[in-house]
C-alpha cells in the first residue's frame, strides 16, 4: 500500500533548515532605514537568544554577508550581499535582453529609462539607462518602491484579480505617498483596469511631484506581465508635439522585449493623457 503524498507545504516544512532560515531573516532586517543594527536589537526582532544571533553574525561576517560598522558594536550588510544581488540580476534573461533596448530607447527619446519587476508589494529596479543631464534620480538598480503608489507598479499589478489584490493588501486603507495614491484596494483595482485597457500608463506626480512617467507592460510567452518598462521625464508635463512619439517608443520597446520573450505582440490603442486626473 503506497503512502499518501504529503501536501507541498508540509513537505517544505519537513525539509526546512531552521538555522539557515534564521540567518536569512536576519539579513532581511537590514534596509535603507536600518543600515546598522546591533546584536541585541536583532535578537529582539527575531525573538531568538542573543547567543544564537551572535553565532549567526559570526558566520555571516566570516562569509562577507555582514561586516562591523565603525566602533565594532553594530553590524551592516557586507559586499557579499551586493555581489549576490548582481549575480541574480545577471541571471535574469529579461535584464540581459532588455538592457540594450533601454539604451536604444534612451537615445531615441532623450530621457532615462528603467526596467522593473515586482516582489510582492514592491517593485524592484533591475536595469536602468540614464541620460547625461543635470537631473539626477535617486533611483538605482536594486531600489524598492511600493507597487500600489507607483506608475510602474500599476503596470505590474495588471494580472491580479480584485480578490488577489485584496489578499496582497488586506488593510482597509492603503499607505498614501501623494495626492494621487489610491486609498483603497478597489480604487487601485479600477485604476489598474483602466491602465490595462489602454495598454500603457502616462501620468505625472503619481509618486513624486514634478516627475512624469510613461510605462508599458512586458509579457512572457504565457502572457503574464513579468516586467514594466518605463521612461522618467523630469517635468510636470510633456510638450504635445513630443507626446505621441515618446509613448510610441516606450510601447514599442516594451512590445519588442515581450516578443523576444516569445510573447505575441498586441495591437496598440490610442494615446490617452492621464495627467491631472
Amino acid at each position: 500500500m503506497t503512502k499518501p503524498e504529503l501536501p507541498e507545504e508540509d513537505t517544505q516544512e519537513k525539509y526546512a533548515v531552521p538555522g539557515l532560515e534564521r540567518g536569512l531573516r536576519l539579513l532581511c532586517e537590514f534596509n535603507r532605514q536600518d543600515k546598522t543594527l546591533s546584536a541585541p536589537e536583532l535578537a529582539k526582532r527575531l525573538s531568538v537568544p542573543r547567543s544564537t544571533v551572535f553565532r549567526l553574525l559570526t558566520t555571516l561576517e566570516r562569509m562577507g554577508f555582514v561586516e562591523r560598522s565603525e566602533g565594532g558594536r553594530d553590524y551592516r550588510l557586507g559586499m557579499a550581499v551586493l555581489r549576490l544581488g548582481f549575480e541574480y540580476l545577471a541571471s535574469l534573461e529579461l535584464t540581459e535582453i532588455g538592457r540594450p533596448l533601454l539604451e536604444r530607447l534612451r537615445d531615441e527619446i532623450g530621457y532615462s529609462c528603467n526596467l522593473v519587476v515586482r516582489d510582492g508589494r514592491y517593485i524592484v529596479y533591475v536595469a536602468k539607462s540614464v541620460t547625461p543631464t543635470a537631473f539626477v534620480s535617486s533611483v538605482n538598480v536594486g531600489t524598492r518602491l511600493p507597487a500600489h503608489a507607483t506608475v510602474l507598479g500599476r503596470v505590474l499589478l495588471q494580472d491580479l484579480s480584485l480578490n488577489q489584490l485584496r489578499e496582497l493588501y488586506p488593510e482597509d486603507h492603503l499607505e498614501v505617498f501623494s495626492e494621487n495614491t489610491p486609498k483603497t484596494v478597489l480604487e487601485l483595482f479600477n485604476i489598474v483596469q483602466q491602465d490595462m485597457e489602454r495598454g500603457y500608463v502616462l501620468q505625472e506626480g503619481f509618486f513624486e511631484r514634478g516627475i512624469s512617467t510613461v510605462a508599458a507592460p512586458v509579457r512572457d510567452h504565457t502572457g503574464k506581465v513579468v516586467a514594466a518598462l518605463g521612461a522618467t521625464i523630469p517635468a510636470p508635463h510633456i510638450e504635445a508635439s513630443q507626446l505621441d512619439g515618446i509613448v510610441g517608443h516606450v510601447r514599442g520597446s516594451a512590445s519588442e522585449l515581450s516578443r523576444l520573450l516569445d510573447h505575441a505582440p498586441e495591437q496598440s490603442g490610442k494615446v490617452v493623457n492621464l495627467w491631472r486626473r
